[in-house]
């Protein structure tokens, strides 16, 4: 069985829990809501600090910021579509056309960005970081997020 069949099989039986109340929620029409991206490519502008492994804090992006760097660790992250086109790991100049286009009503005054490359402490993100950056966007306004997993 190759690599990729073997994962398919994984997960066609992995255990998946069951909730009995739903998180969701009906969102503003997309071409009257804020939206904000969220990603774990450790991204953060030259003047923040840097992540370090084991990071479960998180950076705010601005809206405007285009000085980025990706903060990965890892010496086995292939930065080269980054260094191509930030919008690979970071959509934001598309966000900026869906909203000048009038598909989603504006794009957040700023964005988050997490470390996903966590070892170990993910209970700090999960109960702790990852609230209190929702609680910010929801501050600023926020109606969608755009998840970025890298």
């Amino acid at each position: 069985m190759s690599g990729d069949a073997a994962m398919r099989t994984l997960g066609d039986n992995f255990p998946v829990p069951t909730f009995d109340d739903s998180a969701w929620v009906t969102p503003k029409p997309l071409s009257q809501a804020k939206v904000a991206i969220v990603t774990s490519a450790a991204i953060h502008t030259t003047a923040d600090e840097r992540f370090a492994p084991g990071d479960t804090g998180f950076r705010f992006v601005p809206r405007a910021a285009r000085d980025l760097v990706l903060g990965h660790w890892s010496p086995n992250f292939d930065r080269t579509g980054f260094a191509l086109d930030l919008n690979v790991v970071f959509p934001i100049d598309r966000l900026e056309e869906l909203a000048t286009e009038g598909t989603i009503g504006s794009v957040a005054p700023r964005h988050v960005a997490f470390a996903g490359n966590q070892p170990d402490d993910v209970a700090t993100i999960i109960h702790d970081t990852g609230p209190a950056a929702a609680a910010e966007l929801k501050a600023d306004g926020v109606d969608i997020v755009i998840l970025t997993p890298v």
